[in-house]
């Protein structure tokens, strides 16, 4: 029989009440608990990034945190960026400098950003490479998602 425990997490705003094994990950409660399937779940060893959500306003991989450490916490995940149909600067210089391929990275690393450029909101180019370490993509060079932060840094300070 497995061990379970009933918790209560605020996830992009909504409190979500859920009796979960204290053995699941962050990542399956919020895609197979919650539909939020835009946490990806790549590594399952925090290497890649993609599982990258705020946890009480931090950065967090949800492959490697467990869904009964965030009783009583805020997360945020990549479907809270867009409001009202509308995506948020970060998500439109993604999308005006081609900062994507094939999308599987893309919600780890807006939620990185979306972190980095809170705390950094005119950061250089080498700290835009730097906050990036943590977030692998196979299928791109990182320029364009470079440009595209810095972008949409300038966007957010009311430069664009």
């Amino acid at each position: 029989m497995a061990d379970t425990r009933n918790i209560t997490v605020t996830v992009n705003g909504e409190a979500h009440s859920r009796e979960v094994e204290t053995r699941l990950t962050l990542a399956d409660f919020l895609r197979h608990e919650l539909n939020l399937t835009g946490t990806h779940v790549g590594c399952e060893h925090g290497v890649c990034g993609a599982c990258t959500v705020l946890v009480g306003g931090t950065s967090a991989r949800a492959c490697l945190m467990l869904a009964v450490q965030c009783e009583g916490q805020e997360v945020v995940t990549v479907e809270s960026l867009a409001a009202g149909g509308k995506l948020n600067p970060l998500q439109q210089a993604f999308q005006d400098h081609h900062g994507l391929q094939c999308g599987f990275c893309t919600p780890g690393i807006l939620m990185t950003l979306t972190e980095f450029l809170r705390e950094y909101p005119d950061p250089s180019e080498a700290e835009v490479r730097t906050a990036l370490t943590g977030n692998l993509c196979r299928c791109t060079g990182y320029q364009a998602i470079v440009a595209a932060t810095l972008d949409a840094a300038k966007r957010m300070r009311g430069g664009a």
